[in-house]
């Protein structure tokens, strides 16, 4: 006898702001609970301290989570300086205190230098795996692992307000790129030392900051729900963004009704105005453009598929 799953088979995408003082993994299982889904995942952590846009795939969706990994991100970070901690931020220990000796000018020249594509050293506290442990992990046990540095990009870094020892900036930047790294190296480079105090990501890929719900929200309407006798999804199921909204930004290869149902049975069909071979695609299906998976343009110029949606191979 099959095993019954637990939760529901449902698929989208919910922006979630993620509230201070808990991890992106604790956020995701309150909302998987919230939600009663079968399959959640999200699209990349943020520290503890950190607030703000966190996009959680349910079902399908979780097929298609890493354009939203891969994607650029959006900060707005308050840095102190004078002090230096272990971690980077103001959950960690403070290790050195200076004097700061900095004006306007020369922090908006040491700003400058972030800019563009440069060599980053992830922080050893840092959730990047080593042997299949987090950095975090050895760095609370006293271990040092060497990290190589990683290229990323600083497509903009603003300066929005510097009073006292206090600095806030508007970063949008590469993946990978960690903005506690950006605050310690910008306080070694004023040559006071400086943490990050606060930090907000305001935007992943083109996702709306309109679109995010905080997990008081979703709670109240659980609890909405269950006071008015009808099923949850009712009213939690609206706010969930198309499965398709994190691969927005490739470009569409519309087929057939006909090449879809090829499309889902693993072969490559043809259509009209692909784009250069090699490139990804978000297929789409007929008049209605009904979202089936991704694929690549072959070397027949062809759509051939990467992953496709489980559900629509049922349909086929």
């Amino acid at each position: 006898m099959a095993r019954r799953r637990k939760g529901r088979p449902i698929d989208g995408v919910i922006l979630l702001d993620k509230p201070t003082g808990i991890t992106s993994n604790d956020t995701l299982q309150k909302v998987k609970r919230i939600f009663f889904a079968q399959k959640a995942g999200h699209t990349g952590a943020l520290d503890p301290l950190a607030t703000g846009m966190l996009p959680i795939c349910f079902g399908e969706a979780t097929k298609f989570s890493q354009f939203l990994l891969d994607s650029d991100k959006r900060y707005r970070v308050i840095a102190k300086l004078g002090e230096r901690t272990n971690t980077s931020d103001s959950d960690g220990e403070v290790v050195e205190t200076r004097e700061v000796k900095v004006d306007r000018g020369q922090l908006e020249r040491c700003i400058a230098k972030f800019r563009g594509t440069t060599d980053q050293i992830p922080s050893m506290f840092s959730a990047l795996k080593y042997q299949g442990r987090p950095l975090y992990e050895y760095a609370r046990e006293g271990i040092e692992i060497p990290r190589e540095s990683r290229k990323i990009t600083v497509h903009s870094i603003e300066l929005l307000r510097f009073e006292g020892h206090e600095v806030e900036m508007e970063v949008h930047c590469s993946k990978g790129t960690y903005i506690r790294t950006i605050t310690d190296d910008l306080g070694e480079m004023l040559g006071c030392g400086a943490h990050v105090v606060y930090l907000r990501r305001t935007g992943v890929s083109d996702y709306p900051m309109e679109k995010v719900v905080t997990l008081e929200q979703l709670q109240a309407l659980l609890d909405q729900a269950t006071e008015q006798g009808i099923e949850p999804g009712e009213l939690l199921d609206p706010l969930l963004l198309p499965t398709d909204s994190a691969v927005q930004d490739l470009p569409e290869a519309n087929v057939t009704v006909e090449g879809g149902d090829a499309i889902l049975h693993g072969q490559p069909v043809k259509a009209s105005k692909l784009p250069e071979q090699g490139t990804l695609v978000r297929i789409t299906v007929g008049e209605q453009r009904d979202f089936i998976g991704i694929g690549e343009i072959d070397q027949n110029n062809m759509v051939a598929p990467k992953r496709v949606m489980a559900n629509k191979q049922d349909e086929a």
